[in-house]
């Protein structure tokens, strides 16, 4: 597995992320990886729940590669009486991490409103709580740049309850191959499925087992796994962001092998066969325990389905907030998939 995959699905998911994609919202983003996988050459479908399924090939037993395009995000929950908005999380946005961050109001008629979240009553120079009040989305409030002092007013630009709240991601790529973003959960894997789907089209490699791939719409609130598994199927692996932080070994540079998290253990002969992969493509691996986390496979198992299940990631720092990993993460999970998926 050559560099230069990993170089293109470090491009891909530049691209996804400068696509807004909450949940819930997530059709011009999917559009975009069917799109992605087709121009490859392979057969895309969407799914009723708005996913993409891609038939990588290969024959016999199936598995499943999961990862998802959708991300955190918010929606309007109130528009005040001055003109602001109280907004409510989708999936777990955090206001503590979203304080002044640029954001778009996606309208229901198609219009776009930028704004930007600050906290109620927002100057230091007025507030002398300011460093004292607990920030939650009742004390932050989109700010809309327009002119607009009432509900009234907000409301003509043709704003309500319910309309689609997205965070800019600032999406950045050092010199020193860091990757800085918002949302590399998940779209930095979305970029590695298609690197990985490219890898198997340039090199002519029929995979020794059926291999597909789901891009999933829902998983950030625990259910995008929970439908379309195709028949034949024994295996799913979920490609998400491996955890960096105290008490675990990965870094950004790494690829991420998961064996508990708060969903419990994965099936122990894949995290096995996912190790082995590792050491034979000479990947950068490290095994860890995720305290607080959960994956597609797990909504996969928890809908019935009779599958083995793993879960892999390049390295992502500060998850769920402005989240960073590094080129060489996605390299070694590229190595990973390779050698799990040519045994």
């Amino acid at each position: 597995m050559n560099r230069e995959y990993a170089v293109y699905a470090t491009e891909q998911a530049k691209e996804l992320l400068a696509i807004d994609s909450p949940t819930g919202f997530t059709a011009a983003a999917a559009a975009w990886v069917k799109e992605a996988f087709a121009a490859l050459g392979y057969e895309a479908t969407l799914t009723q729940k708005g996913g993409v399924l891609v038939d990588l090939g290969g024959k016999g037993e199936g598995t499943l590669l999961e990862a998802h395009t959708d991300t955190l995000g918010a929606m309007v929950a109130e528009v005040k009486g001055n003109g602001r908005l109280r907004v409510t999380n989708l999936g777990g946005l955090r206001a503590e991490n979203t304080e002044s961050e640029n954001v778009r109001v996606y309208t229901r008629d198609g219009r776009l409103v930028e704004g930007t979240l600050q906290l109620c009553n927002a100057s230091v120079h007025v507030n002398n709580a300011f460093g004292d009040t607990k920030r939650t989305f009742d004390s932050v409030e989109v700010v809309l740049d327009e002119d607009v002092t009432s509900a009234e007013e907000a409301r003509a630009l043709g704003i309500e309850v319910g309309d689609m709240v997205c965070v800019e991601p600032r999406t950045r790529i050092t010199a020193s191959g860091y990757i800085k973003s918002r949302f590399l959960d998940d779209k930095l894997s979305v970029g590695i499925l298609l690197g990985f789907a490219k890898w198997l089209k340039d090199t002519a490699t029929t995979p020794k087992r059926r291999v597909w791939a789901h891009i999933t719409v829902f998983e950030e609130v625990g259910h995008g796994g929970a439908a379309s598994v195709p028949a034949g199927v024994t295996e799913a692996i979920s490609v998400d962001m491996g955890c960096v932080g105290d008490g675990l070994q990965c870094t950004e540079k790494q690829v991420s092998i998961c064996v508990k998290d708060s969903g419990g253990p994965y099936s122990y002969e894949v995290v096995g066969k996912l190790i082995e992969a590792a050491k034979r493509e000479g990947a950068d691996y490290a095994v860890d325990v995720y305290p607080s986390y959960g994956s597609d496979v797990e909504a996969t198992l928890r809908a019935g389905c009779d599958i083995r299940h793993g879960l892999i990631g390049a390295g992502v720092h500060a998850s769920h907030g402005y989240e960073r990993s590094h080129i060489d993460g996605v390299w070694n999970t590229l190595k990973v998939l390779k050698g799990y998926l040519d045994e």
